[in-house]
C-alpha cells in the first residue's frame, strides 16, 4: 500500500513514548488503510477504542501532519475480527524516525526543497514514494478539483458534523446517510467536500472495478436533460443517471426551483438511485423546507438521510484555514498577520482564502514580505467601509436604544418576553449584516451556546415572513442601522 511505510514511521514513533502500554492498547487495534489524509481503524471494542483514541492518537496524529502537511482525520469501526494487529504487524521500535519539529539531530530541510503534499498520486510531501510500485493514476473525473481533498479541508464546530457525514458517505467508516443533504452560505465549503467524497470514493473502489461517479450541477443537469429532449435520446440520458451511476453528486439543487419537467426526471433518478442504495449527495443554499417552487415530494426526499449545515467558521478555524492555504500555498505568513486577516474576513472561507493569494500576489509583484502593517494597508484598500464599521456593539446598540433597553439586558440570562425577543431580533441582525459564525455570536451575547443563536435567527426569520409587526420591526432597525453605516 502506498501509505504503509509512512504510517510504520508514525506507530514506531508513537510505540516509542511508551512501549509497553502501546503493546497492550493496540493489540487490539487494525489498521485497515490511509486514503485522501483519512486513517481508518478498527478497534476491537468500544472501551480500545476511546482508551487508544484520548491516550495515543494525539501524538500519533501530529507526527502524521508534520510528514504530509495534511489535516490527518481517523475514522474508526468498531468490533469484527482483527487480522492484522497494530502492536504485531508494526516492526521493531528500534530508531523511530522523527518529525522535523521534534527532532534536534535531523537537519531541517529548506522549504524551498519540499513539494506540496499530495493525496492523489501517492507521493510524500517531501518528494519520497510510499512504494517503489505505483499504478497509474485513473483519469480525473470531469468538473472535479484535485485539490479538494478531505486532507486539506480544515474541519471546525461549523462543519464537523458535514464533514463526518461526508467521509461516511465516501466509504470512511460510521452511519452512512442516503441522501446526503449539505446545506450552507456560498463559500463555505460545501463543494470541497463534494469533491472529497468523490476522490476518496474513487480511491476506496480502485480495485474493484470502475467507479462510476456522475458530478453535476443541478444548472449542468438541466441542461443535458434540454438536450436530450431536443436530439431524441432520453433513453441514453436516463440510462446514465439511472443505471450507470454508483454515486450522483448534485451542486446547488435549489436551481431546479421551477423547472417541473427536470424535477419530474430528477425525481425518478433518485427513486431508481435510493432503491439500488446507491449513494446520493446534493448541496444547497437553504435547508430543503426552504426550497421554494421545488416539488414536495423532492423535498421529502431530501430529508429521508442526513440534512448537514455549514455555517461560517468561528476564528479558531478560519485562523487553521489561513495557515493550512499559506502551506499548500508555500506563502510565508507571520502569526500576527494570520490573526488580523481572521479576524476582519469573517464572512466565508472563499473570501478568505481569496484575500491571502491576493496579498501573496501582491507582495510577489512589490518585492516586500506580507507584514502586518502591508496586509493593513491592502485590507483598507479593498474592504467596505459600511461593514468595518458596523459591528456586533452598534447592533445592539441600535436594537437596545429601538426597544428602550440596556444593552446588560442583552447580554443578560433575563427570559422575559419583551427582553427575549429584542435579544433574538440583534442576533439576528448581526447574523445577516456581519456574517459572523454562531459560536462567535454566542460569546457576543452573554456566553450562549450556538445553538441558542441559531435557534433565535431562524425565528426571527420565519417571523419576519409571516408576521407583519416583526417585520416593521426590523425594516425600521435596517434603515437605523443602515444611516449609522453611512
Amino acid at each position: 500500500m502506498q501509505h504503509d511505510t509512512l504510517w510504520n514511521e508514525a506507530v514506531a514513533f508513537t510505540r516509542a513514548k511508551s512501549p509497553a502500554s502501546f503493546e497492550q492498547w493496540f493489540s487490539g487495534v487494525q489498521f485497515d488503510g490511509m486514503t485522501d489524509g483519512i486513517v481508518s481503524l478498527r478497534a476491537r471494542d468500544e472501551f480500545v477504542r476511546e482508551w487508544v483514541d484520548q491516550h495515543f492518537l494525539p501524538t500519533l496524529v501530529d507526527y502524521l501532519r508534520s510528514q504530509t502537511g495534511w489535516s490527518v482525520q481517523v475514522s474508526w469501526c468498531v468490533g469484527g475480527d482483527l487480522d492484522r494487529p497494530v502492536a504485531h504487524g508494526a516492526g521493531a521500535p528500534a530508531l523511530p524516525v522523527r518529525p522535523r519539529a521534534l527532532s534536534p539531530d535531523r537537519p531541517v530541510e529548506p522549504v524551498d526543497d519540499e513539494e506540496p503534499p499530495r493525496s492523489h498520486d501517492g507521493k510524500r510531501s517531501n518528494g519520497r514514494m510510499a512504494s517503489t510500485s505505483v499504478k497509474a493514476a485513473p483519469p480525473p473525473i470531469e468538473g472535479l478539483n484535485p485539490k479538494y481533498t478531505f486532507a486539506n479541508f480544515v474541519v471546525g464546530p461549523s462543519n464537523q458534523l458535514a464533514h463526518a457525514a461526508a467521509i461516511a458517505a465516501a466509504g470512511g467508516g460510521g452511519p452512512r446517510h442516503n441522501p446526503l443533504f449539505l446545506c450552507g452560505g456560498t463559500g463555505l465549503g460545501k463543494t470541497h467536500l463534494v469533491h472529497a467524497v468523490a476522490h476518496r470514493f474513487r480511491a476506496e473502489r480502485a480495485g474493484r472495478g470502475e467507479a462510476r461517479i456522475l458530478y453535476v450541477s443541478a444548472e449542468k443537469f438541466v441542461n443535458e436533460f434540454v438536450q436530450a429532449l431536443q436530439e431524441g435520446r432520453m433513453n441514453e440520458f436516463r440510462a446514465r443517471y439511472r443505471e450507470r451511476c454508483d454515486l450522483l453528486l448534485v451542486d446547488d439543487i435549489q436551481f431546479l426551483a421551477s423547472k417541473t419537467q427536470t424535477q419530474e426526471e430528477f425525481f425518478h433518478a433518485f427513486n431508481a438511485l435510493h432503491q439500488a442504495d446507491k449513494q446520493i449527495i446534493v448541496t444547497s443554499d437553504k435547508y430543503p423546507q426552504q426550497l421554494e417552487k421545488m416539488e414536495e415530494r423532492l423535498v421529502s426526499r431530501f430529508s429521508w438521510g442526513l440534512v448537514a449545515d455549514i455555517q461560517g467558521p468561528e476564528l479558531e478555524t478560519r485562523v487553521a484555514i489561513l495557515r493550512k492555504k499559506a502551506q499548500l500555498e508555500q506563502i510565508e505568513l507571520a502569526d500576527d498577520v494570520v490573526l488580523f486577516l481572521a479576524q476582519t474576513i469573517r464572512s466565508n472561507v472563499r473570501e478568505l482564502e481569496g484575500t491571502l493569494i491576493r496579498l501573496a500576489a501582491k507582495s510577489s509583484l512589490l518585492g516586500r514580505s506580507i507584514d502586518i502593517e502591508f496586509a493593513r494597508q491592502e485590507l483598507a484598500l479593498t474592504s467596505n467601509p459600511r461593514a468595518s464599521e458596523a459591528g456586533v456593539d452598534d447592533i445592539q446598540r441600535v436594537v437596545c436604544h429601538h426597544f428602550k433597553l440596556r444593552t446588560s439586558d442583552l447580554l443578560s440570562k433575563d427570559r422575559h418576553k419583551s427582553i427575549a425577543f429584542a435579544r433574538h431580533v440583534a442576533m439576528y441582525l448581526c447574523k445577516q449584516r456581519l456574517k459572523c459564525s454562531f459560536p462567535e455570536l454566542g460569546r457576543a451575547f452573554g456566553n450562549r451556546d450556538h445553538t441558542t443563536v441559531m435557534s433565535a435567527v431562524r425565528k426571527v426569520e420565519a417571523l419576519r415572513t409571516s408576521d407583519p409587526e416583526v417585520r416593521a420591526h426590523l425594516e425600521a432597525l435596517e434603515r437605523k442601522l443602515g444611516t449609522t453605516a453611512d
